[in-house]
């Protein structure tokens, strides 16, 4: 197996530590990052605290079962979800897409198919050109309070920039109204809702200017704000 380079960090969660391993080591030979846990208990918690870009999940889980963890992440996030079972029956795979899996597959099954399949959904949700090219890098510089893409440069001001570090250094993670105003002022001055989302509004119009084909901050209905592209990088 030969290693290549990606941006994309893998949820396992196995409680074969064998087959956990397995796993870990084929997608680590093609360059993910991974993390692995051994039953059902903190997954919610820890899609919430750290930033995965799909996770791979086990139906029959200690603890809790992966139904339920399904259910629960689809409360507060949209991170792809490839469902791993031994149960063969058509009802437990459809019932698995049905409660918001993006796919399955079954045991016994190929570590190759598995990284197959995980590579095929990545490209799939994830937008791919905004990760290879240099020239479409979102580069943030901290010192002059600018955003760079694609040979173009915006000035921000101090709370619009302050919105976009938060969001961009958790990309795919959804952060409520509460969590965004933590980062807003040094000041713990007083910030309603419509505050946080008249800075949005404002970043939005001027993140148009880069590409207005691309939408760098996506609103989730009820929750908040998620930054969408993976390609960036502080200076």
């Amino acid at each position: 197996m030969t290693t290549t380079e990606s941006p994309y960090s893998i949820l396992i969660v196995e409680d074969e530590p064998k087959l956990a391993q397995l796993l870990i080591d084929y997608l680590q030979a093609s360059g993910y990052q991974t993390h692995w846990l051994a039953d059902g208990a903190e997954v919610s918690h820890c899609v919430k605290q750290q930033h995965y870009d799909l996770v791979l999940l086990d139906l029959m889980l200690p603890v809790k079962d992966g139904i339920t963890i399904c259910k629960e992440l689809r409360q507060f996030s949209d991170i792809p979800i490839i469902m791993v079972t031994a149960k063969t029956e058509e009802v437990d795979r459809l019932l698995g897409l049905e409660i918001g899996a993006d796919d399955y597959i079954c045991k016994p099954y190929s570590p190759r198919e598995v990284v197959a399949r995980v590579k095929t959904l990545l490209r799939r949700y994830y937008r791919p050109q905004d990760i290879v090219q240099s020239d479409k890098l979102v580069v943030i510089d901290e010192q002059a309070y600018q955003i760079q893409y694609n040979n173009k440069i915006l000035d921000l001001t101090t709370a619009e920039f302050r919105l976009l570090k938060a969001l961009a250094t958790q990309p795919g993670k959804i952060l409520t109204r509460d969590q965004l105003m933590d980062h807003l002022y040094d000041d713990y001055r007083i910030v309603t809702d419509r505050t946080i989302d008249s800075h949005i509004k404002n970043l939005r119009r001027k993140l148009e200017q880069l590409n207005d084909q691309i939408e760098f901050i996506r609103s989730i209905y009820g929750q908040g704000y998620r930054w969408e592209t993976q390609a960036y990088r502080f200076r």
